[in-house]
């Protein structure tokens, strides 16, 4: 929460709080779902964005940014469970991204396994993985925590491009063998239905992160990132908590993994590298940590940015620019980073703070019209 925050609220009765929380709540969820309605049916229709997307909404290009902003999204949300519930700060979060990704392409490769047997096994593979590592990484708070997590994440990356036993592809990435994959999610045709998978996805881990947030577990590890040692006086398991916080965050991103998989046809080392990371961090921060809608908000702002402005970068109207403008404007990594400082500089809550703060202005200007109104 930021200090802008904090003084609205100190402002603000609790009781007058907590109402006003109840009462956005359902009208927070009946947005989402209706949502999710819109974007379940945008590629039956012939929509133009111009700027956002690179043709209509029924054409593969476009339903392959939006499938991938959606699957980036879902991935942001994965990390908002470490950073916004439970405080942790990991630099290793992409090993069990990485992990869906490599292993479901390897187990379609190497057994010959159809794709929902090869998916749980995958699963198992991740759950399996985020349990030992969290099991080690939890012993150290702080920094350390964050240093150990990095060092897993390291370890996954060299391995991956060591290309042990010819089995990850290396620097040259692994392609997806469709051979076992269902007809209808392969080829350029069927992007529709890969739209539609990356969405169930997205709604899924949606789902999943709200009930974990709201849960005894989540309350605890919100706790624990108030105040561990108040914790561990109330008698409770700030470990376990933790543990099962950063093994489900772990979990649903291998879900991701898998689906990023199906839409990108292959696996590339990027996925398990740290930058990858780095920019589930600055997706978090960029929507506002400890929001969940933030969190699906930064992820796609950052995705359609960073696609968008990729073919700016290579577009005549930059190449025509003189020299002094062309070279930053040429280079979409500094267009990026300069807004994340203007973010956390002017924007401390992130998107979703802004949002909250002009919420709680009009709420304040509404008994002041209506006084005015009635004098």
């Amino acid at each position: 929460m930021s200090a802008a925050q904090v003084r609205e609220d100190t402002k603000t009765p609790p009781a007058v709080r907590q109402e006003g929380k109840a009462r956005r709540r359902p009208v927070a969820w009946a947005a989402g779902a209706a949502g999710v309605l819109v974007l379940a049916v945008l590629p039956l229709f012939n929509l133009s964005l111009p700027g956002l997307l690179p043709g209509p909404t029924y054409t593969p290009g476009s339903l392959q940014l939006m499938a991938l902003c959606m699957l980036m999204a879902a991935a942001a949300l994965t990390y908002h469970l470490l950073l916004g519930v439970a405080g942790m700060l990991s630099f290793g979060h992409a090993l069990y991204f990485g992990a869906g990704v490599y292993g479901l392409a390897i187990i379609l490769d190497r057994t010959g396994l159809p794709l929902l047997p090869a998916m749980a096994l995958t699963l198992v593979v991740v759950i399996v993985l985020a349990n030992l590592t969290g099991a080690v990484a939890l012993r150290v708070t702080g920094i350390p925590f964050a240093m150990v997590t990095l060092a897993f994440a390291q370890a996954g990356s060299v391995m991956v491009r060591r290309n042990p036993d010819g089995a990850t592809g290396g620097e040259e990435g692994l392609s997806l063998a469709t051979e076992h994959v269902p007809s209808f999610l392969v080829g350029v045709a069927n992007t529709r239905n890969l739209y539609w998978l990356a969405l169930a996805a997205l709604v899924a881990v949606f789902l999943v992160t709200a009930w974990i947030q709201r849960s005894r577990a989540g309350h605890v590890a919100a706790a624990v990132r108030e105040n561990e040692m108040r914790v561990r006086v109330l008698g409770l398991q700030p470990y376990l908590a933790k543990l099962l916080i950063f093994v489900v965050a772990g979990t649903l991103a291998g879900v991701v993994g898998m689906t990023y998989l199906l839409l990108q046809s292959g696996a590339v080392p990027r996925a398990v590298s740290s930058d990858f990371t780095i920019t589930l961090l600055v997706m978090v921060v960029l929507g506002g940590v400890g929001s969940r809608w933030g969190a699906v908000l930064g992820g796609v702002v950052y995705t359609l940015l960073d696609q968008r402005l990729t073919a700016l970068a290579n577009s005549d109207a930059i190449a025509g620019l003189p020299r002094i403008l062309q070279i930053p404007l040429s280079e979409p990594l500094f267009i990026l980073g300069t807004l994340f400082i203007l973010v956390v500089l002017f924007l401390p809550g992130g998107l979703a703070g802004a949002a909250a703060r002009l919420r709680s202005r009009e709420a304040a200007r509404r008994p002041q019209q209506i006084l005015e109104e009635a004098g």
